[in-house]
């Protein structure tokens, strides 16, 4: 994370297929909130049921692609939600 700061990143991408899934994701967004980095876009993949997909929406997570998604969808989810800052 520290990296992506420094980087002046637009977007951070996490997957998880262990089932850490709710406890990492919402980490690593607190941690941006708490280095003043709020405006780096975080998005997350892998397993994860829905009812935890409407969580990670409240604590900032702005999409979460679940096995299957197409790469086309993804990649256009990117090109018309991600600004360069």
């Amino acid at each position: 994370m520290e990296s992506a700061i420094q980087e002046d990143v637009d977007m951070i991408g996490l997957s998880s297929l262990a089932g850490a899934h709710m406890y990492l994701f919402t980490r690593v967004v607190e941690l941006l909130n708490e280095k003043g980095a709020e405006d780096i876009v975080v998005i997350g993949g892998g397993i994860v049921p829905n009812d935890d997909i409407l969580k990670f929406k409240k604590v900032g997570i702005k999409a979460v692609f679940t096995p299957g998604t197409p790469l086309d969808e993804i990649v256009d989810w990117v090109n018309e939600n991600i600004q360069p800052r």
